[in-house]
């Protein structure tokens, strides 16, 4: 399983930086492109802040603090117990861990992050595919840990017990 989620990891950063990349040749010239008029468009946009622009000017912040939160990622990882169930959490730290790496690349190569998506019709924050691997990864995490994976201390610590799939 560990090496499916390296390949992982290398593709969703890949695809990642690529998109920004994309952006900064093709879209930065024209500062935004719609899609479904009024409704959803790129636009380029230089972030200094996390995601969905929260925090501008925290550049530092997140280069200090991101190496701390992919390193608890990859622990966590790690001391996952085995079970169908724990695949899927495994799944969504894959995400949160390549969305947080690929925004910290830009973040400590450039000094903004990338942003290109623009949902008009809500005037949501502008984002990009790494913003959308931490938060698909986040929902993802929440919901299987709510829903799927049981209290240890309710079973006894049988680790058998613990998941509802096996």
């Amino acid at each position: 399983m560990h090496i499916i989620s390296v390949i992982s990891v290398i593709f969703l950063i890949t695809a990642d930086q690529l998109a920004k990349k994309a952006a900064l040749i093709y879209l930065a010239p024209v500062g935004s492109y719609p899609i479904i008029n009024g409704v959803f468009e790129l636009s380029f946009v230089m972030n200094e802040g996390a995601s969905f622009g929260i925090m501008q000017g925290g550049r530092w912040f997140f280069v200090a603090a991101t190496p701390f939160a992919l390193i608890a990622i990859v622990i966590y990882y790690l001391r996952l117990p085995r079970g169908r169930v724990y695949n899927w959490v495994r799944a969504a730290l894959v995400m949160i861990f390549s969305g947080a790496f690929g925004n910290f690349i830009d973040r400590v190569r450039q000094g903004y992050v990338i942003d290109y998506f623009y949902a008009r019709f809500i005037n949501f924050p502008v984002f990009n595919i790494a913003d959308v691997f931490i938060v698909t990864g986040a929902f993802l995490f929440a919901a299987v840990i709510i829903f799927f994976v049981k209290d240890e201390k309710k079973d006894g610590g049988n680790e058998e017990a613990f998941t509802r799939d096996e």
